[in-house]
């Protein structure tokens, strides 16, 4: 008697893909549907998992953009708490798609925004990316020329990326009534004062997401036709959630759209691809523990398990992070 699963291969099994299998290299678990060589100009992005994503791949020779290095006699310590060498600018952690889309179209008009700034004991930040500059600058003109020069790099990297990595890492966002933008995060948090009349809380939908990835995809395509996207889940959890959930189902929402959306654009286009570190690490079947204490941070080893996946899809060189 025949059945459609006969010629199945391996992988298609639990216990030959999962059980039996080498459960740290996961063999046949991602084939790239585009390649990445030393030589390709990547760009990354996304929330803080997306900084593994980058490093990994500068310490296995991959040529990672970064349009705005740190200033020359920076420490490590100062450049990484304003925002340099974590993605190809500094653009800070960028959480949701529509924070990402709402960027581009800001860069490609090189539009800046007086009423996108907050102040704090005086010094004003970037709601955008107010992590970029943790004392705020001095006045609003130079927070403003700020941006505008930021925008600029952001355009040049656009023009100069081949593959587009961007770490998906969450449904949920803030949205200012006055000016219709998602901002990084909730104000008053870093800086600026939480006005329930002014600022929503939105959960991003799947369509919604959907729409803001195809739009993301045409902004860049527009601009540099050969680029291609390279989609992540971050499997970091919430912090917290500001929905009416509890913080675990709150995650479970916020990570399941991600990876439906992720998979079905990859699905949809040839030029889109997807790389599951979410699976790799989030799954009960994992060899070693994936978290630290927290439950929040991926381990180190986890996170050189997970690249060494990517690295030795694409053929690179691993180098241990």
């Amino acid at each position: 008697m025949s059945h459609p699963y006969e010629t199945s291969p391996a992988k298609a099994f639990w216990r030959s893909g999962v059980v039996e299998t080498d459960r740290r290299r996961w063999p046949e678990i991602y084939t790239p549907a585009f390649p990445i060589r030393a030589e390709t100009a990547v760009a990354t992005a996304g929330s803080c998992f997306a900084q593994h994503i980058g490093r990994f791949l500068r310490d296995a020779g991959v040529n990672v953009l970064d349009v705005e290095p740190r200033p020359e006699g920076m420490s490590d310590e100062a450049a990484k708490a304003r925002g340099y060498g974590l993605y190809s600018a500094r653009y800070g952690n960028i959480y949701t798609a529509r924070q990402l889309r709402e960027l581009l179209e800001d860069a490609f008009e090189i539009y800046v925004e007086d009423r996108h700034f907050l102040t704090r004991d005086g010094a004003w930040f970037d709601a955008l990316r107010p992590g970029v500059e943790p004392d705020g600058f001095a006045t609003l003109e130079a927070a403003v020329e700020a941006r505008r020069a930021h925008l600029l790099q952001v355009v040049e990297l656009a023009q100069e990326m081949e593959v587009f990595i961007f770490t998906l890492g969450l449904t949920e966002g803030w949205i200012d009534r006055e000016t219709g933008r998602v901002l990084a995060m909730a104000p008053g948090v870093i800086a600026g004062d939480y006005d329930p009349e002014r600022y929503v809380f939105h959960n991003f939908t799947y369509d919604e997401i959907y729409a803001d990835l195809v739009e993301i995809r045409k902004l860049l395509r527009g601009i540099n036709p050969n680029v291609q996207l390279l989609l992540t889940v971050s499997p970091v959890p919430l912090t917290g959630t500001a929905s009416d959930q509890h913080v675990l189902a709150a995650t479970s929402y916020s990570k399941s759209v991600l990876r439906a959306v992720a998979g079905d654009l990859a699905e949809a286009y040839a030029t889109v691809d997807y790389f599951p570190s979410y699976e790799i690490v989030t799954t009960w079947a994992a060899p070693e523990a994936a978290f630290a204490a927290n439950l929040r941070s991926v381990r180190p080893e986890m996170v050189e398990g997970v690249m060494e996946v990517f690295l030795t899809a694409h053929g690179l060189e691993t180098t241990g992070g």
